[in-house]
């Protein structure tokens, strides 16, 4: 049964995790140890996490995917989770370049990409090099250049349950338990940076892309979100009422209705 948890204490408390039959693996590619978990016999369908996070914040759309008859792969970005990472630092584009090799070791030719946050940057991104790969993108909550990025208010209770959950989950998961205070540095420096997409640049992005924007979103302004939906050539915007950057978390039901629209190419323009 998914449970809604608005103010994230669910989630704060107990943390998510994929179910228990999954198929667990891992890629050697490019100085990092790859991880990734896959479940059901159907169509493929990649999901990539936030900063941050790992895949099993998908915990809440995992089943339901399978349950619908795809075969949804989490993939923990290089560094995040159960995933290593070299010294180099943090790139959109390495990330993407890790999906690939997933993707190669699994013999998946091409497949649709579900991305949150940092996830949906490292989708779009890599549709961009390599659109035979990527059928289509949902990109749920980031932006594509440093002008799309809101000015977080602090305190925020909702924020910090969320980082005290994550900052548990990399001790627990991660192969440098340690280090969390550098991993967040390094991580936030990325996104302090990266990406920065002109609109030309959008503009050549072929590959249909449906931008999902919380109405509260903590991070992202919603005129980016629209921005991106009139610029990307197949695009078109969806705005979640009710939530935040997290809803995936908070309103599971909705998120996944949106997925399970996607994919079957109801909300694709």
């Amino acid at each position: 049964m998914l449970i809604d948890d608005d103010d994230l204490t669910h989630f704060e408390a107990h943390g998510l995790a994929l179910p228990d039959d999954v198929e667990r693996g891992h890629v050697d590619t490019d100085g990092a140890r790859i991880a990734y978990a896959a479940t059901g016999s159907g169509a493929s369908v990649i999901l990539l996490h936030g900063g941050l996070g790992h895949g099993g914040n998908w915990g809440k759309q995992v089943p339901a995917l399978r349950d619908a008859g795809y075969r949804p792969i989490v993939i923990d970005s290089r560094g995040h989770g159960r995933s290593t990472r070299d010294a180099r630092p943090y790139r959109y584009e390495h990330m993407g370049d890790d999906v690939l090799a997933v993707m190669n070791a699994l013999g998946i030719a091409a497949a649709p990409i579900i991305g949150w946050s940092d996830g949906a940057c490292t989708g779009l991104i890599l549709a961009d090099r390599h659109p035979a790969r990527v059928t289509r993108v949902l990109y749920f909550g980031c932006n594509m250049d440093s002008s799309g990025t809101l000015d977080i208010t602090w305190p925020n209770a909702l924020l910090e349950r969320c980082f005290a959950r994550h900052k548990r989950d990399y001790a627990a998961l991660s192969a440098t338990p340690d280090e969390f205070e550098a991993f967040v540095e390094a991580v936030s420096l990325m996104e302090r940076t990266q990406p920065e997409y002109s609109a030309d640049a959008l503009a050549n992005i072929d590959v249909p892309v449906l931008v999902v924007h919380s109405e509260h979103d903590e991070f992202i302004k919603h005129a980016h979100a629209a921005y991106l939906a009139r610029t990307l050539p197949r695009a078109r915007l969806a705005v979640l009422p009710g939530v935040s950057h997290f809803a995936p978390l908070q309103r599971p039901a909705l998120f996944n209705r949106h997925v399970l629209d996607f994919l079957s190419g109801a909300s694709i323009p």
